[in-house]
């Protein structure tokens, strides 16, 4: 009976409540009619919301009786508020909600849980044009290398991740050094460093830490026309975009073991500071130690990168980013060959390098102590018009001992087989500050029935290095070869001196005291080296028809020094036509790159008296075609393209003769595909065939009719495919597979002292993952055949033989 009694009472309650409530429905969409998954919907003032679903769509029931204002909201996406009502028993169907991106602001747009969306791949970038603009219509080439397959492949350093771009390679380890110490990259015949986050200057003496990177931006080809000439190269720049602050509590925390005693702790969290959203804070950091595979060297680090957003209303918001990271490593093996005699050996098995050995110490460490802050106001003047305001501080420094090996001739040429290397040694004190300021005018307009789309801005920067660091000295040699130590100690230094004699290969003194007190007496360099740069720029895209887009570009830049004054004009243009929309453009571009050439001392062959030569600005033209297809919504993207890369004032000689007459070329074929075909199968491959050459040096013949040792190796490709389950009883278990091959890597190229070739190599890579709940688990294997590889750039760099990694992590 109480049962009964119950029942009738539950129902009588549930037709009541259901007589005073309603539903809600909707869909929402981007501009081009995409349904938006996993947007938030929320009732304000109420506790009811929802997320859409995998075509945008959302439903609401039991909506109390009322009227009501609905918000709704996407990372990336500018979020609305609409009004609605709500009647008893029945459904308000709202018309189509349509969510305009916020790519006005300096911050990359993120379209993510579409359902068919290609993770390893971005539609669109606001920071290769300065302009919101889908890459299939821009006429510049570049690759994007994303979170996800820097999770899916446990990447822990940077060097790891540019692995997944076509035609880049490493040249150089990170060294530490002042000024330079980041890592140096071939890229369409040229070197370059990564030196930009969100589009601004973010210097490092060091590797960047994975731990904030959204997306990796590697743009290709000389950029002087929107980014000056400090911190790109002709073959392109590495741009870093960082994880944005979102509107709701949510994050993760992994822990990454692995071989080589690697540890790694990170964490990511995101937090909304108020009830709407509207401001947010967002806080990623990494604490990572390991060993190298060498009998000596380590590196450990801490990372900590907090960055918040603030919506003051529909016109006015800021963001803040932030980044402070402080490493302490020694700085890695690298083998220099004589420049100024023949080689003594030509290629890795006449050098006979036991790569096991460092030579090295671990009491011997560089700190590289890095802070970075940007801050940025976006202003919307008008519907077609924003203002964004920018400013960016970093300061980079290296402080401790810093140490190479270079090959010794008169040494050497007392052998009858092997190489002596001297070991050179400073103690590194420097300081490189930077400051940038930069005021943009983004526009979306009409004139004439034609769209077009505009940048107009100002920019100034400056450098300021403070170098307090010692000369070098000499601290032993190291042998390499087959001879006996005994012929070797007799044939370099005689029999008189055993402090000196190479035993085990080596005969430095490799702790603090000993070096301090070999530098203590070497002179401080004391100096301070100042650089500013004015500049102006101003870019359009003009849509003449839906199909056919015009970009024109210009840069007036303006380098001043304590010596030295330079002016230099940098032109862009670009032309696509997609002869079907949004799936395949036909593109071609003329982009220019130029380089402040700082002024040198000669000797007046008559007078004999020094006199100061001072230069133009070298410069650096590019034309390429080529295709973009994007196929199947976005689940297929490829990129194919040719270049052709002229230089003109190129700087040769020294000391006599200085002229500026060098020139040379860079030109080849790209290619790059990313992919997710069906659900779970996703793929990134890239090929690149680049043929480089100096083609006039009047005054240096050394290297005329040769490939530039920058340049790297002729042929590069890089494949990454991952499967994972989604559906069933093991839903969440998945595979991975891919490598790299690079070509021989003429790493010393001269007429005078001849070749030294690196060989080729194939390295491949697997892994396992799991992902459950909150909950996922990767296993990868590096290098799984073991192979023995290096890279250079007049130098000898081993890499890393086979090598573990397993990270777990919680997601809340």
């Amino acid at each position: 009976m109480y049962q009964k009694i119950l029942l009738i009472a539950l129902l009588f309650t549930y037709a009541g409540f259901a007589q005073n409530s309603g539903s809600l429905q909707g869909k929402v969409t981007t501009v081009d009619a995409n349904g938006i998954s996993e947007a938030n919907i929320n009732i304000q003032g109420t506790e009811i919301g929802t997320e859409t679903l995998e075509d945008g769509s959302f439903k609401i029931e039991n909506v109390p009786v009322g009227n009501y204002l609905l918000r709704i909201s996407y990372v990336g996406y500018k979020s609305q508020e609409i009004a609605f009502s709500v009647k008893a028993g029945e459904t308000t169907s709202l018309p189509n909600i349509t969510l305009k991106s916020g790519e006005e602001q300096l911050s990359e747009v993120l379209i993510r849980g579409n359902g068919n969306a290609n993770k390893f791949n971005r539609e669109k970038s606001v920071y290769v044009s300065k302009l919101p603009l889908k890459n299939i219509e821009n006429p510049q080439v570049y690759d994007n290398i994303t979170a996800e397959i820097l999770s899916e492949q446990i990447v822990t350093n940077f060097d790891d991740a540019l692995k997944n771009s076509s035609g880049i390679t490493k040249l150089w380890e990170s060294t530490g050094r002042g000024g330079d110490g980041a890592g140096y990259y071939a890229l369409r015949g040229f070197p370059v460093q990564p030196s930009l986050v969100n589009g601004l200057p973010a210097l490092t003496n060091g590797s960047p830490d994975p731990a904030n990177i959204e997306n990796i931006e590697v743009i290709k080809g000389p950029s002087g026309t929107l980014y000056g000439s400090s911190l790109i190269s002709y073959g392109g720049l590495i741009n870093i975009t960082t994880k944005k602050p979102y509107e709701y509590f949510g994050g993760n925390i992994s822990y990454t073991l692995g071989s080589f005693g690697l540890n790694r702790v990170a964490a990511d969290v995101n937090t909304p500071l108020d009830e709407e959203g509207d401001v947010a804070l967002r806080v990623n950091t990494a604490y990572q130690t390991r060993n190298s595979f060498q009998d000596a060297g380590f590196s450990k680090s801490f990372f900590v990168a907090p960055s918040l957003k603030y919506k003051v209303n529909d016109r006015l918001s800021f963001f803040v980013n932030t980044e402070f990271f402080n490493g302490e490593s020694t700085n890695p093996t690298m083998l220099f060959v004589d420049r100024g005699a023949p080689l003594t050996a030509t290629n890795i098995e006449e050098l006979n390098y036991n790569t096991n050995r460092s030579y090295t110490s671990n009491d011997l460490t560089l700190e590289n102590p890095t802070y970075s802050l940007q801050g940025q106001m976006n202003y919307e003047l008008s519907d077609n018009w924003t203002s964004q305001t920018v400013i960016s501080r970093g300061s980079a420094k290296s402080k401790g001992y810093y140490s190479y090996l270079y090959e010794s001739t008169r040494f050497t040429e007392g052998l009858e087989e092997g190489v002596v290397f001297t070991r050179f040694m400073n103690n590194q004190n420097s300081t490189t500050l930077t400051t940038d300021l930069q005021q943009n005018f983004i526009g979306d307009f009409e004139i004439f029935g034609m769209r077009n789309r505009m940048v107009a801005g100002l920019d100034y920067f400056q450098r300021e290095i403070i170098d307090n660091g010692s000369g070098y000295v000499g601290n032993g040699q190291v042998y390499l070869g087959n001879a006996s130590l005994q012929n070797v100690n007799e044939s370099v230094f005689g029999i008189t001196e055993e402090e000196n004699y190479i035993t085990n290969g080596d005969s430095g003194i490799l702790s603090t005291a000993a070096v301090d007190g070999l530098l203590q007496n070497t002179a401080r360099n004391n100096s301070i080296t100042k650089e500013d740069f004015y500049s102006a720029y101003v870019s359009n895209v003009l849509n003449i028809t839906p199909a056919l887009s015009a970009m024109a570009s210009l840069r007036i830049d303006q380098f001043e020094n304590d010596s030295n004054s330079q002016t230099a004009l940098s032109p862009k243009f670009g032309v696509v036509y997609q002869p079907i929309i949004d799936k395949i453009s036909i593109f071609a571009n003329y982009m220019d790159g130029f380089s402040n050439v700082a002024p040198t001392e000669v000797i007046d062959q008559e007078t004999q008296q020094s006199q100061r030569i001072t230069f133009d600005p070298e410069h650096a033209t590019q034309f390429e075609v080529g295709t973009k297809l994007n196929f199947f919504n976005g689940r297929v993207f490829a990129t194919l393209s040719y270049y052709d890369i002229q230089v003109e004032n190129i700087v040769l000689g020294s000391g006599i003769e200085v002229t500026q007459d060098g020139t040379q070329y860079s030109r080849g074929f790209e290619a790059r595909l990313t992919a997710s075909p069906v659900d779970g199968l996703n793929l990134v491959a890239g090929f690149s065939h680049n043929d480089s050459e100096v083609t006039e040096a009047a005054a240096n013949d050394d290297f005329l009719g040769r490939r530039p040792e920058s340049a790297g190796p002729e042929t590069l490709a890089n494949l990454w495919a991952s499967y994972r389950l989604t559906s069933g009883i093991a839903e969440g278990f998945g595979i991975g597979f891919g490598g790299n091959y690079a070509s021989e890597n003429m790493i010393f190229n001269r007429n005078t002292a001849g070749t030294f070739t690196l060989p080729s190599y194939t390295v491949l890579n697997a892994a396992v993952f799991y992902d459950v709940d909150k909950f996922s688990i990767n296993l990868k294997l590096n290098n799984l055949t073991n192979e023995d590889y290096f890279n250079g750039w007049s130098t000898i760099n081993p890499q890393a033989p086979r090598n573990f990694a397993a990270a777990l992590t919680y997601k809340f």
